[in-house]
């Protein structure tokens, strides 16, 4: 069957068109459902620390944390993610479409380092949960902005540094 290039606008703009959209919207919606399940979208959601060993390249990243001084007392997001809701979800959103780009694209440094953004979220979370230790510390080196808590203790989140 030949159509012309009339009769497939006239049915386009029939019922036709609502079909070819409706099978459109439906081969993206399954491809965006396989490729949340196969990702496992949904673990993202949560504070669980396995779910950033989703991507092969965090596992040595998490088995440091499992035995550094701090997995017993903070999970990932306690350190890496703001702790207002707000600011929260938009740094996982950013993370997580960063990350899913590098990761997809495969252009990303190996090991995985922190940016300045998120290291500056980070810092901020030490001083937070260390204030009634670090007030005068932080006070004091942070007006020239000369060193942060990582300068001296990168280990702690992670534990040595290769």
């Amino acid at each position: 069957m030949k159509l012309s290039v009339t009769a497939f606008l006239m049915w386009l703009s029939g019922s036709g068109f609502l079909v070819a959209l409706a099978a459109g919207f439906g081969i993206l919606a399954g491809a965006g459902a396989y490729t949340a399940s196969y990702a496992n979208a949904t673990s993202y959601l949560s504070s669980d620390p396995k779910a950033c060993v989703n991507c092969h390249i965090m596992r040595e990243v998490y088995d440091s944390w499992a035995k550094a001084p701090h997995h017993t007392v903070a999970v990932c997001t306690d350190c890496h993610l703001p702790h207002d809701f707000i600011g929260k979800w938009l740094a996982k959103a950013e993370n997580g479409w960063n990350h899913s780009k590098a990761f997809t694209l495969q252009n990303f440094h190996e090991p995985i380092r922190i940016n300045q953004k998120n290291r500056a979220i980070l810092e901020s979370n030490c001083q937070t949960c260390h204030a009634d230790t670090v007030h005068q510390m932080v006070t004091v080196t942070r007006q020239d902005n000369s060193l942060g808590c990582l300068h001296c203790h990168a280990d702690v989140g992670h534990g040595p540094q290769r």
